[in-house]
Parts: C-alpha cells; sequence; structure tokens
C-alpha cells in the first residue's frame, strides 16, 4: 500500500517473443521482479510480437476475457498491471493494438487511436484503429492517461487526456529501431512531459529490433530513470507534491487560450 501521495512504478523492458504461451509464462516470472510497486508497465505487444512487417496478426488476436488478459489479471494481485495486446476487432482480419489494465480494483482497455503508417510501415493493413476518445485509470490516487507508442507523436492525444484528468501519461511502445530513431523517443517523451506539466513513463521493448531505453520524466522535463537498449526492469517513485509544484510554477495549462477537447 502507497503511502498518500506517492506512485511506485516498475518499467518492464522485456522483448515479447511470437509464441503467446511463452510470454503468458513470463507474466509469473515477473512477479518476484517488482514487489511493492503500485504500476507495472510492460511494453507494446507484451502478449506477442508484431513478426516481421505487414505479417498477418489476425491470428493471435484475442478477447479482453482471453488466455493474456486473464493471466495478467491473475498475476497482478494488489498492483495495477498494463500491457500490449492484439484484441478481436469486428474486421476479423485487423484486431485492435490495445492496452489492458488490469488488477488493484483496475479493469480497463484502451485501443490505439494512431496506427503506425510510417517509416515504410502500414500497421493499418495489419490493425484497426481505436475509438478517438481518453482513456484514463485511478492508480494510488494518480489519473493516469493511456497512449500506445505511434500515439506519442501526436501531442493533441496527451493534451487530450490531460484535459480529461491525467496527471500521468503511459506509453508502452515496441519503438522500432533506426536512426534518430532514440532521440525522438527521447525528446517526444520529455516534450509530452514539459508541455503537459505531468508524469510520462514509457516502456518499450528492448533492442536490437527496438529501441529500448524505457524512461520516467517528471513534470519538468527531468528523466528520473532510464533503460539502456537491452532487457532490464526499472522502478521509480511519482511524487504529487512535484507535480503540484510544477504547475504552480509554470500554469501552462491553466494560461493557455486554443483549448483541446479529445472526443
Amino acid at each position: 500500500m502507497t503511502e498518500s501521495g506517492l506512485m511506485r512504478v516498475a518499467l518492464v523492458q522485456r522483448a515479447a517473443s511470437l509464441d503467446p504461451a511463452q510470454n503468458r509464462r513470463a507474466l509469473d516470472e515477473l512477479v518476484p521482479l517488482v514487489p511493492d510497486v503500485d504500476l507495472v508497465v510492460l511494453p507494446e505487444a507484451s502478449a506477442r510480437d508484431f513478426g516481421e512487417p505487414g505479417a498477418d496478426l489476425a491470428p493471435y488476436a484475442e478477447g479482453r476475457d482471453g488466455p493474456f488478459a486473464s493471466r495478467l489479471a491473475e498475476v497482478a494481485g494488489p498492483a495495477v498491471m498494463v500491457a500490449g495486446m492484439f484484441e478481436t476487432a469486428p474486421d476479423d482480419a485487423r484486431p485492435f493494438n490495445t492496452l489492458v489494465a488490469t488488477g488493484g480494483g483496475v479493469e480497463a482497455s484502451y485501443r490505439k487511436i494512431h496506427l503506425y503508417d510510417s517509416f515504410g510501415i502500414r500497421e493499418s493493413d495489419q490493425l484497426s484503429a481505436g475509438p478517438v476518445r481518453p482513456v484514463l485509470v485511478e492508480v494510488a490516487g494518480f489519473s493516469v492517461g493511456l497512449m500506445t507508442c505511434y500515439d506519442l507523436r501526436f501531442p493533441e492525444l496527451a493534451r487530450g487526456l490531460v484535459d480529461a484528468g491525467a496527471e500521468v501519461l503511459l506509453v508502452p511502445a515496441a519503438w522500432v529501431a533506426g536512426e534518430r530513431k532514440v532521440e525522438h523517443w527521447r525528446t517526444l517523451l520529455r516534450a509530452r512531459a514539459i508541455e503537459n506539466t505531468a508524469w510520462v513513463v514509457g516502456v518499450g521493448q528492448p533492442g536490437p529490433r527496438y529501441t529500448g531505453h524505457s524512461m520516467v520524466v517528471a513534470p519538468d522535463g527531468d528523466v528520473l530513470v532510464e533503460a539502456g537498449e537491452g532487457p532490464e526492469v526499472l522502478r521509480a517513485e511519482l511524487g504529487r507534491e512535484r507535480l503540484d509544484a510544477v504547475r504552480r510554477m509554470n500554469p501552462s495549462l491553466a494560461n493557455r487560450r486554443l483549448p483541446v477537447r479529445l472526443g
């Protein structure tokens, strides 16, 4: 149980395999690695990796009550766990890219809005976009907004979540490696924190295919913890006192004159 005004977070930078059963078994291994936390964040596509670019993902889609989400709920215990999976959708050939949040009295899901049709990849050929609406969950007294990977490049979504009350932005990702990609990831995570005066938690799959560099950014833009390229588990404490102090010092949310509303 966390003390008032503090949220303890674990960032699990680990690679998902192409075997869904292996990824479910890996969830059991997390429990001793992340004791005494309020929130555990795993990367995008934790239930099963994307595979080769353009690969058919429909055979790996599951319902919200399917094997992966059910196992995630079983191992979560009193903590909230957030992880990515492919979820069945009305278009059988194109599932949703979904974040599941479960445990600690929370049951929610976010279906990725912005599909990765960029850098020579067309995610929309394999996946369906989710509805344009904010998804927030309450963890340890903080309002937490959910985003996925490519969503990070769209500041309107982060601002819409903050307008809906988010104090923490979660960004599970499988941020594909490449020229400038680590710099983009780090810069955008810090920008979303600074412009929204919010905590930002970015958790990615590791290299060599992805960039790694999971991190926690404070509302003033300072990086509290940051992983390297390889597998790693990080811990951080997110404090309300720091959040409130930054918003008092820099009341940019109150000073803006062009409000954005999402959904």
